[in-house]
């Protein structure tokens, strides 16, 4: 009985919620904009071997330092690779190395803030105070010591923007937990007998994910311009890879040639700025106090 009751709430209330996350979307341009330049970008990544005019890695010192035309539509660089086919290429590090990084940086931050909260006390302290020591040190210095003490590599990376970026999810999650716990919703579902893992799990957590979702889209810009600075400073893929941040690395030495650092460094600003839109619009609709 207790689950039917249960369930049937929490049945009734996601439509609604959904059905008005649907209406307030179709009503802010900026998200919609923003929805559109990502998924762009994911039907690039997904497609870049069939549409890139050329393979990412194929020299040719015939054409290098060519600048754009007809058959290089973003030029060449000092190699002679296509910078149009490499960019292409470079969403398919750059776009899932984040996405990886934000999933699991949640998971684990969301996991440990919802413990911290929920148990409170000497296991609280304990877990925030483990979180702090993370956050007491500027992100991109300690994603640099530990870029540079795992090695250069996307897999290298994306664990050290997990270990740089769960501390804010745990905190996000702590608050959030810290505040439902008390609710009369929670009270009455304690007070049938539920235990403690199905009450956090399925009353506590569900409801505590909002600012969660909304802080994912804005830290992935975050998380994509750091991975993109960290491989600038040659601590990502290796130096033929066509990654992003490293493209824009080797332009800055033929500075002359425009192309060569503008190109990637656009679709960086692109997929940032619209990551952004979509963070900023969905924080209007979830927040009751600025709507």
């Amino acid at each position: 009985m207790t689950s039917y009751t249960t369930s049937s709430i929490q049945g009734y209330e996601k439509p609604k919620r959904l059905q008005r996350l649907f209406l307030e979307l179709r009503r802010n341009p900026i998200v919609i904009a923003g929805l559109i330049v990502v998924l762009v970008w994911l039907i690039i990544a997904l497609l870049a071997p069939y549409i890139a005019p050329f393979e990412p890695l194929k020299q040719d010192l015939l054409v290098r330092l060519q600048s754009p035309d007809s058959e290089h539509y973003f030029g060449t660089d000092e190699l002679g690779r296509d910078i149009f086919s490499r960019v292409l290429y470079g969403s398919r590090i750059t776009i899932p190395a984040a996405f990886m990084a934000i999933m699991t940086a949640s998971l684990v931050g969301s996991s440990v803030g919802a413990l911290a909260g929920y148990m409170g006390g000497i296991p609280d302290e304990i877990l925030m105070r483990f979180t702090e020591l993370f956050m007491a040190f500027p992100i991109i210095i300690l994603a640099m010591a530990i870029a540079a003490a795992l090695g250069p590599s996307v897999r290298n990376l994306v664990l050290t923007l997990v270990v740089v970026t769960w501390p804010n999810y745990a905190r996000i999650m702590r608050g959030s937990v810290l505040e439902i716990k008390n609710r009369e919703y929670v009270k009455a579902v304690r007070s049938i007998g539920a235990p403690h893992w199905y009450i956090l799990l399925h009353t506590i957590i569900p409801n505590a994910l909002a600012p969660i979702i909304v802080y994912m889209t804005l830290d992935i810009g975050i998380v994509i311009i750091t991975f993109a600075g960290l491989s600038f400073l040659g601590l990502g893929p290796e130096p033929t890879s066509p990654e992003w941040g490293r493209m824009v690395s080797i332009g800055i030495d033929f500075f002359d040639q425009w192309w060569m650092w503008l190109f990637p460094g656009l679709a960086i600003a692109s997929l940032v700025l619209a990551l952004n839109f979509i963070g900023d619009g969905l924080r209007d609709i979830i927040d009751p106090h600025l709507r």
